[in-house]
């Protein structure tokens, strides 16, 4: 027979108590009860003789008053709903919800929330309403509705209004000479009666350009008639719209857009093309779709569901002008030969350098970067055959190298140039093992440029740290992590309107005077993100911009005083205003 294990002494309880009153009681049973005697029961339990005798005395005579008491019972009342609950009986069978009741039960002093009320119905066999018609509800304040987005209602014309985006009209002048209107009817986008193509993409671009961290965060915004008089409508589209908009557009009209956005960039002259940053990065996904793959996600160090996309920055202006965020694992190293051959469809001729890390691409895809006349910069991974063999080089192999930037602080950094060859590489390439740049491991970097100093191979590669500030920048400002569907076609929407957002940033910010390399978050908390009085005529629409430090930066750069034919208000002018 199974004996269970005694983890605790039940007799020592009694043999031994621990309280005062229990060891009186249990020493008084054994004298009286038990029959122990007298000396022996005093032993027992702690006690002098004396002391015993003068216990079982006071016990004889009552003095030692009951050593057991009745816990205290508390109401059996409830004295908030008991006299509420024929009153919370009655409304529910008038058909009220428990929001109603509460409101009637408060106009008639019974203060009782709504956990009570739903109690006291669950106890008296009432089941939940059903779900009731706007028509069937009591008559009580509601939230106003907003109008549905159509161009088609638009009556601007003599109108006054505050907007809290009032900066944002200063990018029009530059979607204007862009031509971004015609550019998205080129590329083929839907459109409808109600929203045309362009306005629908206005209407996301203006969420990407103020700093809206979702598409959902959308409807905080739907009553500022400033943001939707940006886009040409009467209100802006809701978050229902905007996700069913994003799901309607396939990769060749999301490209066909990004070739005219970047050829209008390049006609600004914000995109020179002499050298380009590539890096990838994960966008996580953190709802529940198992068709997300998983990847490293560098802020998070670890590895989690996710989108990956590809992007190309332009190494001089920091402009994004090419991403691609509809990849799948073991597409990686085919997209710096994609972005090669979109390069070469935009200008004629491939890109003249890349900067990239090194696993962006394999050996092979080197190789045919070289024999399309492409000089790149990349790393080369420390398998532990490199570090043996950097560790076993002499010291008198190592020369100074000097960078000629007075801020940074590793300046003078030790080199040893090789000539390699490579699996899946014809030909030779030059290998660089580097150290004293401020790593625990040295850096080895490859190229295929055989003309270039080692100091102007070093520079150009800390550049490419660009990419990652830039990347930076774009999910803390432009939220390109803020992830509303595991649909990748969504993502690759999503990633255009950041790549959009960043060159509009750029062609504001070459303008301002100290601030050409500010990034989008600096220019818009100092310059846009500020209220103003929109003014709507029969021939221009006045913005009214408060008076602020700023200010004067804008009207030297020509900013507040420009008067731009705007097509989508039947050819107003806009002109910036300080009162």
């Amino acid at each position: 027979m199974y004996t269970p294990y005694q983890i605790t002494d039940p007799e020592r309880f009694f043999r031994d108590p621990a309280q005062p009153r229990q060891r009186q009681y249990e020493a008084l049973r054994a004298y009286f009860v038990d029959a122990v005697p007298s000396a022996a029961a005093a032993r027992r339990f702690g006690y002098t003789a004396g002391s015993f005798r003068v216990l079982c005395h006071k016990f004889r005579q009552g003095a030692l008053g009951t050593f057991f008491q009745d816990l205290p019972r508390g109401p059996q009342v409830q004295a908030k709903k008991d006299p509420a609950r024929p009153l919370i009986i009655a409304l529910r069978k008038q058909n009220l919800s428990i929001y109603d009741i509460q409101d009637t039960l408060a106009t008639q002093g019974h203060a009782l929330s709504l956990t009570a009320i739903h109690e006291v119905l669950r106890a008296e066999g009432f089941a939940r309403l059903p779900r009731r018609r706007d028509a069937e509800r009591p008559e009580r304040p509601r939230p106003d509705q907003a109008a549905v987005a159509d161009v088609r209602q638009v009556t601007w014309a003599g109108r006054r209004f505050p907007t809290a985006r009032g900066g944002l009209f200063i990018f029009l002048p530059w979607l204007v000479r862009l031509d971004l209107a015609g550019r998205v009817a080129a590329a083929g986008f839907p459109g409808t009666q109600m929203i045309p193509a362009a306005h629908a993409v206005r209407a996301a671009l203006a969420l990407k350009l103020t700093s809206t961290e979702r598409k959902s965060h959308v409807m905080d915004l739907v009553f500022d008639e400033g943001l939707a008089l940006w886009s040409g409508l009467n209100v802006t589209p809701k978050t229902t719209f905007l996700s069913q908009y994003s799901g309607r557009l396939g990769p060749r009209r999301l490209t066909a857009l990004l070739d005219g956005w970047v050829a209008a960039l390049r006609g600004q002259g914000v995109l020179p093309g002499q050298s380009f940053n590539l890096d990838f990065h994960s966008i996580p996904f953190f709802g529940a779709d198992e068709f997300v793959e998983k990847h490293y996600v560098s802020r998070r160090s670890r590895r989690q569901e996710s989108v990956l996309a590809f992007l190309a920055q332009d190494g001089d202006t920091r402009v994004l002008c090419y991403g691609d965020a509809n990849l799948r694992k073991g597409e990686e190293a085919d997209q710096v030969l994609a972005f090669v051959r979109f390069w070469t469809r935009q200008t004629g001729h491939p890109p003249p350098h890349l900067v990239f890390d090194s696993q962006c691409t394999t050996y092979r895809k080197l190789h045919e970067l070289n024999a399309l006349g492409v000089r790149f910069i990349t790393l080369r991974r420390r398998s532990r055959a490199v570090l043996r063999e950097v560790a076993l080089q002499p010291r008198t192999a190592w020369r100074p190298v000097h960078l000629d930037v007075p801020q940074r602080l590793y300046q003078t950094p030790k080199v040893i140039e090789q000539r390699v060859t490579l699996r899946d590489y014809s030909g030779p390439l030059r290998q660089f093992f580097i150290t004293d740049l401020g790593h625990e491991q040295p850096t080895i970097l490859l190229t295929n440029d055989l003309h270039a100093t080692p100091a102007a191979l070093i520079l150009r590669y800390a550049r490419r740290m660009l990419i990652e500030n830039g990347l930076a920048d774009a999910v803390n400002f432009l939220h390109l992590d803020a992830l509303s569907s595991a649909v990748a076609l969504n993502v690759s929407f999503d990633v255009l309107l950041t790549t959009m957002a960043t060159g509009l940033y750029r062609l504001l910010a070459r303008t301002l005077r100290g601030y050409e390399r500010a990034q989008p978050r600096q220019i818009w908390r100092r310059f846009l993100h500020s209220p103003a009085q929109v003014r709507v005529t029969d021939t221009e629409v006045v913005v009214e911009l408060p008076r602020r430090a700023h200010n004067p930066i804008l009207i030297a750069a020509g900013l507040l005083d420009e008067r731009t034919p705007v097509p989508w208000w039947e050819n107003r002018m806009l002109r910036f205003e300080i009162p």
